[in-house]
């Protein structure tokens, strides 16, 4: 089998990397918040970096193991317990038999765990993924969050014959979960804003609301008013796609935003930045940066070679 749900937390969820080449058909991609987060953990296990985890919020849930497992915990510090006992996150963590995974609750700075399996859990594929779409009722167990008596099984059974990893992984590629620096790109239709407002767009602060979800961020602010207020026609948008509602007050797309949106875009975060978005609560605020479509990629690129030297050298101590 594989794990037992005893309680279900806040929000616990099974994702993955998403459901994608689907939008077009309206289908959101999906997958986790805090998609660094979920690839860090899978690759500390040896996993594909797309195996299906549970997405903890806030709380985390209570979990008994049916048999024994190596798990990796990463993301926001949840403060998880192996049998009562503080456990390590951002390193392979084994777990007996009967043994009981629990977690407190978020504290201080970040939102969201991961809790990630050796091999993966077993829940159906649904266009190609696991990820949970709440929402259209898709993917994860029956398409909804985590609840009592839920039973999940594992992909793979473990055959690694140790029960001891004296190494984890050096988080400096991992975003500081203090900052409130959000880096975006211009979009499309920033040129539509008051100059005034365009001003504001990097100099003011911005509160995430309490109305904000797994859709969307929608921020608290002086309003930013449009010069150019004509319709426009529904365009396609993707995750940390900044729109701008008649009511002056944005709104950034997170995991579950839908396909298309008729807002004008004034802005679009940058994909090294979505992580830290992803961890972020209502009620805190943020500061937009600007930076260059080339700066982006730049910094993505960067990152991406770090993840690969890590992929590499966890490959490495798997096989010694």
């Amino acid at each position: 089998m594989g794990i037992s749900v005893t309680k279900p937390g806040l929000l616990s969820t099974i994702q993955d990397l998403g459901r994608w080449g689907f939008q077009r058909y309206g289908v959101p991609v999906s997958g986790a918040m805090d998609r660094l987060a979920l690839r860090l953990g899978n690759i500390l296990l040896g996993n594909d970096e797309a195996d299906a985890a549970i997405e903890c919020t806030w709380t985390g849930p209570s979990l008994r193991f049916d048999r024994e497992q190596l798990i990796a915990i990463t993301g926001a510090n949840l403060f998880p317990k192996l049998n009562g006992e503080e456990i390590a996150m951002w390193k392979p963590i084994y777990v007996p038999k009967d043994g009981v995974l629990s977690f407190g609750k978020a504290e201080t700075d970040g939102c969201r765990a991961y809790i990630c399996f050796y091999g993966g859990l077993d829940v159906p594929l649904v266009l190609g993924s696991r990820a949970t779409y709440m929402n259209g009722k898709m993917g994860g167990v029956n398409g909804q969050a985590l609840v009592k008596g839920d039973q999940i099984p594992f992909l793979k059974s473990l055959e690694l014959g140790q029960s001891t990893f004296n190494w984890s992984m050096d988080c400096s590629l991992y975003p500081n979960l203090a900052s409130r620096r959000i880096r975006i790109m211009a979009g499309p239709h920033a040129d539509r804003l008051e100059s005034e407002s365009l001003s504001d767009l990097f100099s003011q602060a911005f509160e995430i609301s309490n109305a904000s979800d797994r859709m969307g961020y929608r921020l608290k602010s002086k309003v930013l008013d449009l010069r150019d207020k004509r319709e426009l026609l529904s365009s396609g948008v993707t995750y940390g796609t900044i729109q701008l509602p008649a009511d002056g007050q944005p709104i950034i797309l997170m995991a579950d935003h839908g396909t298309t949106g008729g807002y004008p875009i004034i802005g679009q975060v940058a994909s090294i930045d979505l992580p830290l978005l992803a961890q972020l609560k209502p009620g805190e605020q943020i500061r937009f940066e600007e930076i260059s479509m080339q700066q982006a990629q730049h910094l993505l690129l960067e990152r991406e070679q770090q993840i690969n030297r890590l992929r590499q050298g966890v490959k490495l101590k798997y096989e010694s």
